[in-house]
C-alpha cells in the first residue's frame, strides 16, 4: 500500500481550485462571499503584524477541514476512481491511504498520484510517502517499512489472540499512535490537578472528563489495552494531588494508591478512564 503525505498541503492549496470546487456545492452566492474571504484574510503574526497570503486555507481554522475535503473529492477521489477503479484507498482531508497488491502496483500509482497533485498545485512530501508491506502471519516477506499512521492511528504487525483458532496469532493491526499518546500525556500534564487542591474530586471528574472521555471513545475502537499508559498517567496526577490535599497521604505514595483503590472501588464511573480495566 502506499501511505501518502501531501507537503504543506494547508498552506499549498490554491484558491481557484479551491473555490470552483466548494461552488458546485454552493446554492447560495453569500456561501461564496464568505469562503473567498475566509481563504483570503490576512495572517495574525505574533507581533501583530498582518501577513497577506495568496494560498493556502488557515489550518486549525473550523471551516478548513470541509472544504479541504471537498476539494481533494474533485482533485483526487474521483481522480482516483477514474484512473484506477480497482484500487481502493481511504481519506481523510490530506491523510490518505492507497491499498495495492504488488510494489510494482504501488510504485505506478504513487508516481500517478504525484502527477496529479502537481497538477493541482499540491506536492508529495518525498520523505514521507512511502510504500508499507502489511505484514502479518499470511504475508511474511521481508520489507523495510511495515507500518504507517492514519487518523491517528498507527498500524503494523501486533500479537492478538484467535478466539476462533484458540491461539496466539500476529496479526497487522491499528492501535494509538505514539505521537498521540505523547500529545494526551502532555494534556494531562497540562491540567496540573495536583494545584487544585481546593476542589473536590467531582469538580476534578467534571473539569477533565470531557477530554478523557472523546480520546478513549475514539482510541479504544481498536487495541484498548494502548491506551492503558494515559490511563495510568491520569491516576498518578490524581494520586499527587491527594498527597498536596490531604496530610495522611503526603508521606506515602502506597498510601495514596490504596486511598484512590477504594475511590475507584466506591464510585467506579467517577472519572472516564477507569472504565478501562488495568491496574494502578
Amino acid at each position: 500500500m502506499v501511505d501518502l503525505d501531501v507537503k504543506a498541503f494547508f498552506d499549498s492549496v490554491p484558491w481557484e481550485l479551491m473555490l470552483k470546487a466548494v461552488a458546485r456545492h454552493a446554492t447560495q452566492p453569500w456561501v461564496m462571499l464568505y469562503v473567498g474571504r475566509w481563504l483570503k484574510a490576512p495572517m495574525l503574526r505574533p507581533d501583530g503584524a498582518l501577513t497577506r497570503r495568496t494560498k493556502g486555507t488557515p489550518q486549525g481554522g473550523p471551516i478548513s477541514p470541509l472544504i479541504a475535503n471537498i476539494f481533494l473529492h474533485y482533485g483526487f477521489d474521483t481522480w482516483m476512481s477514474r484512473e484506477f477503479p480497482g484500487v481502493g484507498f481511504e481519506r481523510f482531508a490530506d491523510d490518505v491511504v492507497v491499498h495495492c497488491v504488488t510494489e510494482r502496483q504501488a510504485l505506478q500509482v504513487r508516481q500517478a498520484i504525484g502527477r496529479r497533485f502537481a497538477d493541482i498545485g499540491l506536492q508529495l512530501h518525498p520523505d514521507k510517502t512511502r510504500i508499507v508491506y502489511c505484514k502479518d502471519d499470511r504475508r511474511r516477506l521481508d520489507y523495510h517499512q511495515v507500518t504507517f499512521t492514519f487518523c491517528g492511528y498507527a498500524f503494523r504487525p501486533r500479537k492478538s489472540w484467535d478466539k476462533i483458532r484458540g491461539e496466539a496469532r500476529t496479526g497487522f493491526l491499528p492501535a494509538v499512535a505514539p505521537g498521540k499518546l505523547t500529545d494526551m500525556s502532555r494534556k494531562v500534564a497540562s491540567w496540573r490537578l495536583h494545584r487544585r487542591t481546593t476542589w473536590s474530586l467531582n469538580d476534578l471528574a467534571e473539569e477533565v472528563n470531557p477530554a478523557l472521555r472523546g480520546w478513549l471513545n475514539y482510541f479504544t475502537a481498536f487495541y484498548p489495552s494502548a491506551v492503558t499508559p494515559i490511563a495510568k498517567r491520569a491516576d498518578r496526577h490524581l494520586m499527587r494531588w491527594a498527597r498536596w490535599k490531604y496530610k495522611r497521604l503526603k508521606p506515602s505514595e502506597d498510601r495514596a494508591r490504596a486511598w484512590l483503590k477504594g475511590v475507584r472501588q466506591r464510585s467506579p464511573n467517577l472519572f472516564a478512564h477507569w472504565a478501562l480495566r488495568y491496574t494502578t
